[in-house]
């Protein structure tokens, strides 16, 4: 006995819900801020990307698991890239205009803060946990993870200046 294949229907038939069609109308004008990469904190946050990849890359691209010490620096460095890359696209994209209910100002001090803080930590664990004796083969990728550690610790201090001016210009209105 032969399956006889399924016909499908030429037409479908859609019905739209309210909250489709105030959703789809609300999307529809995606707002993108061109300029944001060119002023300071976007260019902050765009060496904090790169050099926060390079970072965890070579760590990663390591025998890192034989130093504890790695782990804590994996963890800060793939942690805050990711936050990162996502603050990148929220102020690309201006979906801080979209949610006015988030004090964007103060995420923005209190995330880089952190990031200052715990990168900073993160670069003086990875540049005391390097040493030549230790593994040879792997000198030269941790040597340059630290070395890379300490430039994204100072672009997150330069991006918690920023935060905190603009902070400060919100809460003296």
């Amino acid at each position: 006995m032969e399956e006889q294949p399924r016909t499908r229907p030429h037409t479908v038939t859609t019905t739209a819900s309210s909250f489709a069609e105030n959703f789809s109308t609300s999307s529809s004008s995606f707002a993108y801020d061109r300029e944001f990469l060119r002023t300071a904190p976007g260019l902050l946050i765009v060496a904090e990307i790169i050099l926060g990849l390079l970072v965890w890359t070579l760590i990663a691209g390591t025998e890192y698991f034989r130093v504890p010490a790695f782990g804590w620096v994996m963890f800060v460095a793939v942690f805050y890239w990711v936050l990162t890359v996502f603050f990148l696209i929220v102020y690309i994209t201006m979906t801080y205009t979209r949610i006015p209910q988030v004090p964007w100002t103060t995420v923005g001090l209190c995330f880089n803060g952190s990031a200052f803080i715990l990168y900073l930590s993160a670069a003086i664990v990875d540049a005391s946990s390097v040493a030549p004796e230790r593994d040879s083969h792997n000198f030269n990728s941790w040597a340059a993870s630290s070395f890379f550690a300490f430039l994204v610790t100072v672009c997150y201090a330069g991006n918690t200046y920023f935060s905190f001016i603009a902070w400060r210009s919100r809460t003296v209105q």
